[in-house]
């Protein structure tokens, strides 16, 4: 009887009766609601995609500008306050030197050369963007270079620190010692240890960090191997050999949208293309001979990877994978490790080799400058840049 009734209730009754069963269920999940029977003219209800719970991020990390763009932070000239002031210079260690070579960017001259300790590496911005660390490797110590006065501080002892990272909430710098095979977790202020953690592979040296900050991928020069790090536990959750014979994998990044990673390997003339999540079998993508570093564009458009052992510098496209444009040069040299202008109208690189340093116009991938340094200059910073901290190597901005 009652199953009678409910076919011959009126259409107005039973339209009452589906809101009142909508309005219960809404309540029941406390979620917002909206209803979705079918509008006249028998238009069908709008399907929506069930929604998912955002991935939680590493304790402490600032939260993304863009969850689709990792990189949103660097556009041209968004400097952050505490930088806002800061001379724009270009930091250069002289490997074979033991000093630091400044650069005005607006004259392209040397305006001053700063002893150091024994064979600098890297200069480092720090994860609060005050400090410029110059990584003197085989001196075993850190100096620091206020990046507001540009003057050296007192050294910091620091074994084996051949480059430098800092993970994405702060808490902690990270030293790639690559001759004592160690990552070695620090404070970030005072490079106290923290925590040591030994790996099993050759000249751990660059990585980078997953969106969620929760992972890092590093790259093993000597091993050719690349480790997956667990960022909070501080431990190896994954590890690969990379498929080509001697391999040497240096610069580590990820994509805008964080799916994918880039590394280069300057024996494999390319750069490998990894799912970071999975860490399965990477591809190759040939670029250049001794492909080196790789360097974001600050509209997240491209990637400019520079090839040191053919004076070169490729330009990826992100959006469909593709090289679309090589740069020369102009007489040739060694392009290895550097970064962009505060606008993003010029790309910095020491020139390893050839003890210079080369400014590029970004638009035509014309040669600016060739400005003469120390010996052997690597892990130039161009400084200050946009971004909220750093990740650390020659800035990695977030």
């Amino acid at each position: 009887m009652a199953d009678r009734n409910r076919n011959h209730d009126s259409p107005r009754l039973r339209a009452r009766r589906r809101a009142a069963l909508l309005a219960v269920a809404c309540a029941l999940v406390a979620a917002g609601c909206s209803d979705t029977r079918p509008a006249a003219q028998g238009r069908r209800p709008v399907e929506r995609a069930p929604v998912q719970a955002a991935k939680p991020g590493l304790p402490g990390m600032p939260p993304l500008l863009d969850a689709h763009d990792l990189y949103a932070a660097d556009r041209p000239g968004r400097l952050s306050p505490q930088v806002k002031d800061f001379p724009s210079r270009i930091y250069v260690p002289n490997t074979g030197s033991d000093t630091v070579s400044v650069i005005d960017p607006k004259t392209y001259k040397v305006i001053e050369t700063i002893p150091v300790g024994v064979q600098p590496q890297h200069v480092v911005p720090s994860w609060d963007l005050k400090t410029l660390w110059v990584n003197n490797d085989r001196g075993h110590d850190l100096t620091p270079i206020d990046a507001a006065t540009g003057k050296a501080g007192k050294p910091v002892k620091v074994h084996d620190p051949y480059n430098l990272y800092f993970t994405p909430n702060g808490k902690y710098a990270i030293v790639m010692a690559s001759m004592d095979r160690q990552l070695v977790f620090r404070d970030p202020h005072t490079m106290e240890i923290r925590k040591t953690l030994p790996v099993n592979c050759g000249g751990v040296n660059h990585a980078d960090f997953s969106p969620d900050g929760r992972y890092f991928i590093v790259s093993c020069e000597f091993s050719g191997e690349l480790l997956k790090v667990d960022t909070e536990k501080m431990k190896v959750i994954g590890q690969e050999k990379l498929p080509f014979e001697g391999a040497m994998p240096q610069d580590v990044k990820i994509s805008p949208d964080g799916r994918t990673w880039y590394v280069a390997d300057m024996m494999a003339d390319g750069i490998w293309i990894l799912n970071g999540d999975s860490f399965d079998r990477p591809k190759l993508l040939p670029t250049g001979k001794g492909a080196h570093g790789l360097y974001v564009s600050r509209d997240s458009r491209y990637m400019y990877i520079s090839n040191r052992g053919e004076g070169s510098i490729s330009l990826l496209d992100f959006k469909t994978g593709e090289l679309v444009d090589k740069w020369h040069i102009r007489g040739g040299g060694s392009p290895d490790m550097g970064g962009l202008s505060t606008d993003g109208k010029v790309l910095w690189l020491s020139g390893r080799y050839n003890s210079e340093v080369y400014a590029l116009d970004t638009r035509t991938g014309k040669t600016l400058a060739k400005i003469p340094v120390g010996q052997g200059p690597h892990g130039l910073a161009v400084y200050p840049q946009p971004g909220r901290y750093s990740l650390g190597h020659t800035g990695i901005f977030r």
